[in-house]
């Protein structure tokens, strides 16, 4: 055997190791551009995906708005680890609910600054530092007269029972404009509630963060003014299934004049009844217990459109009723889970059925003008509710049926038939509806 004397013997057919090295080194730069090749394919590939990306974010975010819903839903769904809710959960944590609500109307007039002598109230609607909004075991729904209230009540009282929350349901129904002590008694009487509970009461809005209390969760649902309007006129006269009988005892004050007092003879000549600010009825809900909030006008009207976009989760209408339910049953599981079924169950449905309206008709076409006109300002925040519903339920992935925002003739006469009748509840009685400069109390 021939030997290499410097160090290593011949291999491969009398390669020396530096033809070795060479060809390695040719072998290394071929792979190199390899994977040189590679590189540049996938980045190819990324930043097309990256496009796509991008392009569908922003095709999503101008057809169905901001994703930052998605992290609000996935809040509400109890996916954040240490933050997953229990209807037995007894503590409170913060979360931030609608942060696309956050915004704020730019034209409202907010402030009011308090004249000497005016003690008697506070205004509810401070500026305060943003705040976040209590986590969702302290909610309150402080339901409008005469849009489904008691049928939703009704449902909650079986839910209750079947989710184990606390469901405090107010007997006053009466009463919704309340003094400063008043306020603050009913909302220490709200938070003392064991949780996680749900709170219920016809009363304007009550802004817990003006004094200084912590803000709770706040739901509704609203109606066409004209049928809620229709509905009340007739409830008050005739009652429900109970019998016109019952509600003769119920209301023996009423004279006949008054009780079988055409509609359209009190809207056509303007009986207090069928006139401002008797009329200005669902607003004051959302606007709240300054006393401005019960005069019609441009003021109340932005303020409450505020309050909801900025205290409520969702305000719903009666007249998709079931979708509220759906929607609740997304937002609000640990309350509402099963709510549509036990809705649309056979006996439920039934019950419904006996408890609508008596005696109720429509008015003529000129009296149904002549009050829409009246109400322009509930029409105005109803619109606003019905979109504000409708983007929801686009978020969501539900189908919207929108109806027409602007009056016409075939709206109208629509009314009769365009919302299904609600169990019915007792309204604000006569003699809450006083004097707005007679009702504060001295602190």
């Amino acid at each position: 055997m021939m030997k290499n004397y410097s160090g290593g013997s011949l291999l491969n057919n009398g390669q020396t190791p530096n033809h070795i090295r060479e060809r390695n080194g040719r072998k290394c730069t071929s792979g190199g551009g390899g994977l040189l090749r590679v590189s540049l394919r996938g980045y190819g590939f990324c930043m097309g995906a990256l496009f796509v990306f991008c392009f569908g974010s922003l095709f999503y975010q101008l057809n169905g708005g901001p994703p930052q819903i998605l992290l609000d839903i996935r809040q509400y769904l109890g996916m954040r680890g240490k933050y997953l809710w229990s209807v037995r959960m007894g503590g409170r944590r913060p979360y931030s609910p609608k942060d696309r609500l956050a915004r704020h109307l730019g034209s409202c007039p907010h402030t009011r600054k308090a004249n000497k002598g005016d003690s008697t109230f506070q205004d509810d609607h401070q500026s305060f530092a943003t705040r976040v909004l209590t986590f969702p075991s302290q909610v309150v729904y402080n339901r409008v007269g005469k849009c489904g209230s008691r049928t939703v009540v009704m449902l909650l009282k079986l839910l209750a029972e079947r989710h184990h929350f606390n469901l405090v349901s107010s007997e006053i129904h009466n009463k919704t404009r309340l003094s400063k002590h008043e306020q603050i008694t009913l909302m220490t009487q709200i938070t003392s509630i064991p949780e996680p509970f749900l709170y219920t009461r016809h009363v304007h809005f009550l802004n817990f963060t003006s004094f200084k209390i912590e803000q709770p969760v706040y739901l509704n649902i609203i109606r066409d003014p004209i049928n809620r309007f229709l509905s009340n006129y007739f409830f008050r006269r005739f009652g429900d299934f109970r019998g016109e009988q019952y509600h003769l005892k119920r209301t023996p004050n009423m004279k006949d004049e008054e009780r079988y007092l055409d509609i359209n003879v009190c809207i056509l000549e303007n009986y207090a009844e069928c006139s401002n600010p008797r009329i200005f009825y669902i607003i004051p809900y959302f606007c709240g217990q300054h006393p401005k909030c019960r005069e019609p006008g441009v003021w109340a009207l932005e303020r409450a459109k505020q309050n909801v976009l900025e205290n409520y989760l969702l305000v719903g209408i009666l007249e998709e009723l079931e979708d509220v339910l759906l929607l609740l049953e997304r937002l609000l599981p640990q309350y509402f889970t099963g709510a549509l079924d036990i809705y649309k169950g056979p006996d439920y449905m039934k019950m419904g059925k006996l408890t609508s309206t008596v005696r109720k008709y429509t008015p003529t076409l000129e009296a149904l003008q002549v009050l829409y006109h009246r109400m322009s300002y509930e029409y105005e925040f109803y619109n606003f509710i019905r979109d504000q519903f409708h983007l929801m339920k686009r978020k969501i992935g539900l189908k919207s049926q929108a109806r027409p925002p602007a009056f016409t003739h075939e709206f109208l006469h629509e009314l009769a038939i365009g919302t299904p009748e609600p169990l019915e509840e007792d309204e604000e009685m006569d003699t809450a509806l006083e004097d707005a400069n007679s009702w504060p109390i001295q602190m």
